[in-house]
């Protein structure tokens, strides 16, 4: 009895013991991050985990905030899930019995000036005129992007099915006459009763879906590098459809980008059009053409509870959306995930990072490399207005080793 009595006290200061040091613990580590709890309000999550996924650090981790644009690791996962990083974009090139010929577009985010160049260049070999340019833009309905307003900011350029240049035109104005600020891009007539509107002397300006508007610059931009390349066509220029029981098959263009390239550019530049061109084609993919944002954002839905995360609420993809929220504890839940392609996310010194911002709101998640090649996981999120992550930063990056 005596010695059970014995045992009995031994375990019970054993634990009062732990608990002393785990509480001692706990003062020393909460003292470690003194300087950074200064800089957290109440609308602000901080978020700081181990290379094993150990909560170091954690402040409002639960609560639900704007993502800004921190938004576009979820995006490029959902995309990287269910597309694949060696998805390609195909844009489909058909000729009809009355010699018309028809470009359908897939949602390909990459058909820049130098990419329409070459395809037409290629095309050049497979026809040498046609009548009528028919533009089949069905794989996609119209999309409606929640945030989007109708500025001629680049970061509200619409989707859709056939863009290209991100559905914008750079201009300048030289000598009294407008030119292209991009000399791989032409300065079409189409373009420039636009810039007209506008009356200024540089600008980057976004063409809009009224009225078909970015699907038909389209097709004058490949109008134009296919009458350079010598194919001969007619002026007419319409909205149309593949008719591929009667139509004929002439090209695919396949990109030359793969999915972890266009990945790898969305969050070099933040480009909200590629964010939700892809989270649009992910939902196409998995939902059935055509591709709609509704989709899209079932299928990050999905991916969300693939990963057993939560506190996250989506409604496009680019972060652009003040009604997008998400807990840091289920941005953490990302990075862990997106670790594997932590390369594709901007480096700056031991940083993988991706930011965000909209007006009163700054973000930044990534990850951080430390001294033996190991990777802390951070997420930093303000909602207050009027301060940024660089405090918060600079603290986290002191007291990592």
């Amino acid at each position: 009895m005596k010695h059970q009595l014995r045992k009995k006290n031994y375990i019970l200061c054993l634990a009062l013991f732990c608990f002393l040091c785990a509480g001692k613990a706990e003062n020393l580590h909460a003292e470690k991050w003194d300087d950074l709890q200064k800089f957290i309000g109440n609308n602000d999550a901080v978020l700081i985990a181990d290379p094993k996924g150990t909560i170091l650090f954690s402040e409002n981790a639960d609560e639900k905030l704007i993502p800004a644009s921190t938004l576009k690791i979820l995006t490029s996962l959902t995309a990287i899930h269910y597309l694949g990083t060696d998805f390609r974009f195909v844009t489909e090139f058909y000729t009809d019995s009355r010699s018309n010929l028809k470009i359908k577009g897939c949602g390909d985010p990459l058909l820049i000036s130098e990419v329409v160049a070459e395809i037409c260049k290629t095309l050049a070999t497979q026809i040498g005129s046609f009548n009528d340019l028919i533009l089949d833009h069905s794989y996609f309905d119209p999309i409606v992007i929640p945030g989007v307003t109708s500025t001629l900011n680049p970061y509200d350029a619409p989707n859709g099915a056939l863009c290209v240049n991100f559905n914008t035109v750079s201009f300048k104005r030289e000598n009294g006459v407008y030119v292209s600020a991009e000399p791989q891009t032409p300065l079409l007539p189409f373009a420039l009763k636009k810039i007209a509107k506008y009356g200024r002397n540089s600008e980057r300006v976004i063409f809009s879906q009224e009225q078909d508007e970015i699907t038909l610059y389209a097709g004058h931009l490949f109008q134009y590098f296919m009458k350079k390349e010598g194919i001969a066509s007619g002026d007419n220029i319409r909205i149309g459809k593949v008719e591929e029981d009667k139509d004929t098959l002439v090209y695919k263009y396949v990109s030359r980008f793969s999915m972890e390239d266009v990945i790898s550019k969305l969050l070099e530049y933040s480009n909200n059009f590629i964010a939700n061109q892809v989270l649009v084609a992910a939902g196409a993919k998995i939902f059935g053409m055509p591709g709609t944002l509704e989709k899209g954002v079932r299928a990050a839905s999905a991916y969300i509870d693939i990963l057993n995360a939560e506190d996250i609420n989506i409604v496009e993809g680019s972060g652009i959306s003040r009604e997008n929220r998400i807990s840091a504890k289920s941005l953490c839940r990302l990075l862990e995930a997106f670790e594997p392609y932590r390369h594709l996310m901007r480096h700056e010194g031991r940083q993988f990072y991706k930011t965000g911002s909209l007006t009163g709101v700054k973000t930044r998640a990534g990850y951080i490399e430390s001294g033996n090649g190991e990777f802390y996981r951070f997420v930093v999120m303000i909602n207050s207005s009027g301060k940024t992550t660089d405090a918060m930063m600079s603290g986290i990056l002191r007291n990592l080793p």
